[in-house]
């Protein structure tokens, strides 16, 4: 569906100085629920007496009750069908945000995934269609949701079906979504879910847990590629002797090894130097607390030591084919 630029938020953009929204990550305004039933409406569609939608039926149903088991509820509303149910816990002021991101990741995981919106009219009408149901496609439903993210000033996106939470848009474009792009595309599974589960324990407030997981998402990014080269490797190895078994094999040309001042100091220094003073061994009599920027940084980080060494993978498996 088109996004409208309306007057109201030319204006409100203009006096901001056109300057990006500070992110927010502890309130969904009602507009923005609101919005996001629209697109539920037009991606899905609401749930259907008539039983002419059955394959729009399951997923309401499905998504209904895995979010009210998982949080511990019989019912997320006492309304008519799932789909009011799930949407009048959407609006409820009462839902707790971090419950409400649940809610919008689910819909969106069915969305994308049993892609309802990929079926054409004709395939559709032979499940008892009806002519006004209105489409809107997985990618542009998905679109949309970030887009209304981002306009409303709240730090989150739905990327590679999982809301992550973001705090400098430029960052998450240029780094974090083309790592998981990545290790999604080129095989890295191992990376690819450690890397998913430091920005869980991010969003979740698990900072010294995101620190850990950022790690082995970086090492097992390492290892795979060691694995996929047959390069010798102690599989027991920390970051530090992958990077110097990677740049040994020459993964980064020697050439740039040497002009890049300061290459092998600034992987090795890194992630794990982050995550071995904070998060890596025992905390002690004290206990050890890992600010929320430190932890950003660290994903920051991962993020562009991933996306530089899968590009160099990449590179160097072209020469050899």
């Amino acid at each position: 569906m088109p996004i409208i630029n309306l007057y109201s938020k030319r204006k409100k953009a203009a006096e901001r100085g056109n300057q990006p929204e500070v992110y927010q990550y502890t309130d969904l305004p009602i507009n923005f629920r609101r919005q996001v039933v629209h697109i539920w409406i037009n991606a899905i569609g609401k749930y259907d007496y008539k039983k002419q939608k059955p394959l729009v039926n399951k997923l309401w149903k499905e998504i209904h009750d895995l979010l009210a088991r998982e949080i511990g509820l019989f019912e997320l509303a006492a309304k008519s069908d799932p789909f009011e149910c799930c949407k009048f816990f959407l609006l409820n002021e009462n839902t707790h945000t971090d419950n409400l991101l649940d809610l919008i990741e689910l819909t969106f995981n069915g969305i994308e995934n049993k892609n309802l919106s990929s079926l054409s009219y004709t395939s559709y009408s032979s499940l008892g269609g009806v002519k006004d149901y209105l489409w809107q496609p997985a990618k542009d439903a998905i679109d949309e949701l970030n887009h209304r993210f981002r306009e409303h000033g709240i730090g989150y996106q739905y990327e590679n079906g999982q809301i992550i939470r973001v705090d400098s848009h430029f960052i998450h474009t240029e780094a974090v979504i083309p790592a998981l792009t990545l290790i999604s595309d080129e095989g890295f599974l191992g990376a690819e879910q450690e890397f998913r589960s430091a920005h869980e324990h991010y969003r979740n407030q698990e900072y010294k847990a995101a620190i850990v997981e950022a790690l082995k998402a970086f090492e097992s990014t390492m290892k795979t590629i060691c694995d996929k080269f047959s390069w010798a490797y102690d599989k027991t190895a920390a970051a530090s002797r992958l990077i110097d078994v990677v740049l040994k094999e020459e993964l980064i040309p020697k050439y740039l090894q040497d002009h890049l001042t300061g290459l092998t100091n600034v992987l090795k220094a890194g992630v794990p130097t982050v995550r071995n003073k904070t998060s890596g061994h025992g905390q002690g009599s004290e206990t050890k607390e890992v600010p929320e920027y430190l932890a950003a940084y660290v994903l920051h980080l991962t993020a562009s030591n991933i996306v530089l060494l899968i590009e160099a993978y990449k590179a160097k498996r072209r020469e050899r084919e």
